[in-house]
C-alpha cells in the first residue's frame, strides 16, 4: 500500500485534453477536456449513454481515441496498451464484476501482482530465484491489501461465491494489487444496499488517504456529495458542467440534463 498521506492537492495527475471518440458515427466522447488532481476524489456523472464508460476504457487504452491527449503527471499515455498504463500507476474496476470462479480470494488479488512479479513465462515454469523472490514480495503485499479491505478472514474462499458486497471489494483489491496512483472505479456500488454502499464509502476514504487518487463514475448522488472534490458532469460525451458538489447540486443545466429535477441530492 503507498503510505504518503499528506500529499497536497496542487498538481494535476490526470489531463483530459480534447478527447474524442465515435462508433459508427455517433460520437461517444466529443472534445472532452478536464484536469484530476493528485491525491483527490473526482467524480464522474452523466446520465446513461453518456459516454462514462467510453472514458474510462480510452484512460485504460481498452480502446483508443480518434483525437485528444491522455496525460498522467508527465507522461503521455494517449493510446497505450492496457498494461503499459497499468505500469504507470492507473489501475481499475469495472460497472460488471470480474472474477474466476475457480481461484480463491488471495489467489484472484495476487493476479494484481503481475506488475511485480514481471509477467514472463519462462521464470515463472522455471521458478527462478529472482522470480520466488519477487513472488514472496508480492504474497506479503496482499496479506497486507486483503486485511485493509476487511477480506483477510476470506482469503481461502472462492472469490465469486462470495456476497455481492465482498466481491466488490475482491475487485478493489485486486486493482490495489497493482500499486496504483490513480485508481479508475466504475460504478463500484451499483445494486448495492444502504449498508454495503456505506461500508464502501468508508474503504475509499481509506484508499484516498494512503495517497492514491480516485476517479470514479457514480449514479449515487449521496455518495457523489460526500466523497468527491471536484465534480465533472458529461451529456452526450461532451462536458455539461464542472465544480466542487456544492457547485454541481444547483447547476441549472445539470439539474435539467442529468437529474430531471429542481436539485441533486438524492
Amino acid at each position: 500500500m503507498n503510505s504518503n498521506l499528506e500529499t497536497p492537492m496542487e498538481t494535476a495527475i490526470l489531463e483530459v485534453t480534447n478527447l474524442s471518440k465515435a462508433f459508427g458515427g455517433v460520437k461517444a466522447v466529443n472534445n472532452l477536456s478536464f484536469s484530476v488532481l493528485k491525491n483527490s476524489i473526482h467524480a464522474i456523472i452523466g446520465p446513461n449513454g453518456a459516454g462514462k464508460s467510453t472514458l474510462f476504457n480510452l484512460i485504460t487504452g481498452v480502446i483508443t481515441p480518434d483525437a485528444g491527449k491522455i496525460q498522467l503527471s508527465n507522461s503521455d499515455i494517449t493510446s497505450q496498451r492496457p498494461d503499459k498504463i497499468a505500469q504507470h500507476g492507473v489501475s481499475r474496476t469495472f460497472q460488471n464484476i470480474r472474477l474466476f470462479p475457480d481461484m480463491t480470494v488471495f489467489e484472484t488479488v495476487l493476479v494484481g501482482t503481475y506488475l511485480l512479479t514481471g509477467g514472463r513465462l519462462l521464470p515463472a515454469i522455471l521458478r527462478t530465484r529472482d522470480f520466488r523472490k519477487k513472488e514472496r514480495v508480492a504474497q506479503e503485499q496482499i496479506g497486507e491489501i486483503l486485511q485493509f479491505v476487511g477480506l483477510w478472514d476470506m482469503r481461502n474462499e472462492y472469490a465469486a461465491k462470495l456476497s455481492y458486497g465482498n466481491q466488490r471489494r475482491v475487485e478493489i483489491a485486486r486493482a490495489l494489487a497493482t500499486n496504483p496512483r490513480l485508481l479508475l472505479l466504475d460504478e463500484p456500488t451499483a445494486g448495492m444496499n444502504q449498508k454495503e454502499t456505506k461500508e464502501l464509502m468508508q474503504l475509499f476514504s481509506l484508499v484516498n488517504k494512503q495517497g492514491i487518487t480516485i476517479l470514479i463514475i457514480a449514479h449515487d448522488m449521496h455518495l457523489v456529495n460526500s466523497l468527491s472534490n471536484q465534480i465533472t458532469v458529461i451529456n452526450f460525451g461532451e462536458k455539461l458542467a464542472e465544480g466542487p458538489p456544492e457547485v454541481i447540486q444547483s447547476h441549472p443545466a445539470v439539474l435539467e440534463a442529468y437529474m430531471g429535477r429542481s436539485e441533486v441530492n438524492a
